[in-house]
């Protein structure tokens, strides 16, 4: 079992859920269960599968969450082009969210790739 508290991925993914949730605080009130809700949830969802993958017992279960996670990321990325083109974000934070969302995703897929290799080696 792995600490999900330890790996840098968890800790980027908590970071940007909370940046998130700040963010969001600021959009419109009738964005209240639209998209601020499905912004929070897709966010949230990355750290909370990367923590409960490494709460199984398996590198395929893992393996099974980090896509779960990778699909929240893809998600995420797309609601935040969203939020800029309704102009609930600047251009600024848009951009400094999404790279921080690229390099997650680069991250989930990095340790996939890493759990495939040890999958078919054993």
């Amino acid at each position: 079992m792995i600490d999900f508290k330890n790996l840098l991925i968890w800790q980027k993914s908590h970071q940007l859920t909370l940046n998130i949730y700040s963010i969001t605080t600021e959009f419109p009130s009738f964005e209240k269960y639209g998209l601020t809700n499905q912004m929070r949830r897709s966010a949230s969802s990355i750290p909370a599968n990367i923590s409960e993958g490494c709460g199984r017992n398996s590198d395929k279960e893992l393996k099974r969450f980090l896509s779960i996670a990778m699909g929240s990321a893809a998600e995420l990325e797309y609601q935040i082009l969203l939020a800029k083109d309704l102009m609930y974000i600047s251009d600024e934070v848009y951009e400094d969210l999404t790279l921080l969302i690229i390099e997650i995703r680069k991250m989930i897929n990095s340790f996939i790739e890493k759990l495939n290799f040890r999958i078919t080696n054993n």
